[in-house]
């Protein structure tokens, strides 16, 4: 990926939008960290130009720079005019695309930087986009020699790259894993903005397009290497961590999935069976989700519900990593998996903090990490993208945390 050439590394598309002010936010910061030799030029991008301005004047007061308004580009463009799209495009080595939700916005700028030859980032959570951009735009990425990159947020780096994580720490063969997503809510509860519940619904509601998506792609089965991972009740109870559990419905299972099978069919390694959960507290947590579930669903189609719901303070996440697999020399065939692995990722709030803080640094891996990423361009999940270059460490640096906690053979 050549950077000289065009005008601007980074461009953030979207900046005047919720999660896109965040991530604008955390360019910045990246900008002045202590071991950046030189500064990268960046860009915002939007519909207003009034708007972009006070995004960057808003961040310039929060980070104490009074000169970044001025130190930062701005490109006026629009998802409904391609042409604009296009001229954004020309101009970046990389996008980092915050406009969702993506089954409806998301597209568009994706043609763009193919066909203009810059690589894109996106936080997308709705594994039928992420799916669907993957046929149709894997092989013409490829051509161009640039980089699609979905779920590069919350969703789904912390799953992704732990399981990787996981693998990489275990002495021997990881064969499966199950994660565990714990959210602590601060002293004001919980958060969650309109767009990302848009997108969970949206997501939720298209089950049966990314069935006939996934039937139509006609791919074989990833094989499997042990004994088979059996999923879990609807509602199950996790000794390990002494909480009930639920399946987790975001798009980790579908993006982690993908991973394993690049693993399995480009990298030819064993592949990592997987399952998603969340804890959900004990027994009164269980009951009371049941009733929640219905409250929150009527609660959001309310303006005031939705600001009500917009609190961050002192939220953060954990995701503990149960694997299992085989030491090294011992056969796989004849034997019962004979090692234990527990790994964790943890992160301060997950929408608003650590999605802004793993999309950047994600950028800036793309951007500096060239020789570690795969040979040729293409559509990729964050753990195919990423596994063999630095962005473990650079997280770990800024707050999202991979480490071990137990290892035994048995």
């Amino acid at each position: 990926m050549a950077t000289e050439q065009r005008p601007f590394h980074l461009v953030v598309f979207g900046a005047s939008g919720f999660t896109g002010q965040f991530v604008t936010e955390e360019v910045a910061r990246e900008q002045v960290a202590p071991e950046r030799s030189a500064r990268l030029p960046w860009a915002v991008a939007g519909r207003s130009r009034e708007k972009l301005q006070r995004v960057l004047e808003r961040a310039a007061l929060k980070l104490g720079r009074p000169t970044l308004s001025s130190e930062v580009g701005i490109i006026i463009c629009d998802i409904t005019n391609p042409a604009s799209l296009d001229e954004m495009a020309k101009q970046a080595t990389l996008v980092l695309n915050c406009v969702g939700p993506y089954r409806f916005y998301g597209e568009p700028i994706v043609k763009a930087c193919i066909e203009n030859g810059a690589s894109c980032i996106d936080i997308c959570g709705e594994p039928e986009f992420l799916e669907l951009m993957y046929w149709k735009y894997h092989e013409k990425a490829a051509e161009k020699g640039v980089y699609i990159i979905g779920s590069s947020g919350f969703d789904s780096i912390p799953a992704d790259l732990g399981i990787i994580y996981t693998r990489n720490k275990m002495n021997g063969t990881l064969t499966s894993v199950e994660s565990f997503l714990t959210i602590h809510s601060g002293p004001e509860g919980l958060c969650i903005h309109d767009g990302t519940w848009k997108s969970a619904v949206y997501g939720f509601g298209s089950q049966s397009s990314l069935k006939k998506l996934r039937s139509a792609s006609n791919l074989k089965p990833v094989p499997f290497v042990g004994p088979k991972l059996k999923k879990r009740w609807p509602v199950s109870y996790c000794r390990e961590l002494n909480t009930y559990s639920i399946p987790f419905l975001g798009s980790d299972m579908s993006v982690v999935r993908r991973t394993q099978r690049y693993m399995h069919e480009v990298l030819e390694e064993s592949p990592v069976q997987y399952a998603a959960y969340v804890t959900v507290g004990g027994i009164t947590s269980v009951i009371k989700l049941m009733f929640a579930g219905l409250f929150f669903l009527f609660f959001v189609r309310f303006g005031i519900g939705r600001q009500l719901l917009i609190k961050m303070d002192g939220s953060s996440f954990t995701m503990t990593f149960f694997g299992q697999g085989y030491s090294r020399g011992l056969s796989i065939d004849k034997n019962k998996p004979n090692i234990k692995i527990c790994t964790q990722v943890k992160g301060p709030e997950a929408g608003y903090v650590a999605t802004p803080i793993a999309m950047v640094q994600a950028a800036l891996t793309l951007l500096n990490d060239v020789s570690d990423l795969p040979k040729a361009g293409g559509v990729f999940t964050p753990g195919a993208a990423f596994s063999r270059t630095k962005l473990i460490d650079r997280l770990n640096q800024r707050g999202i945390e991979f480490s071990v906690i137990s290892s035994s053979e048995v």
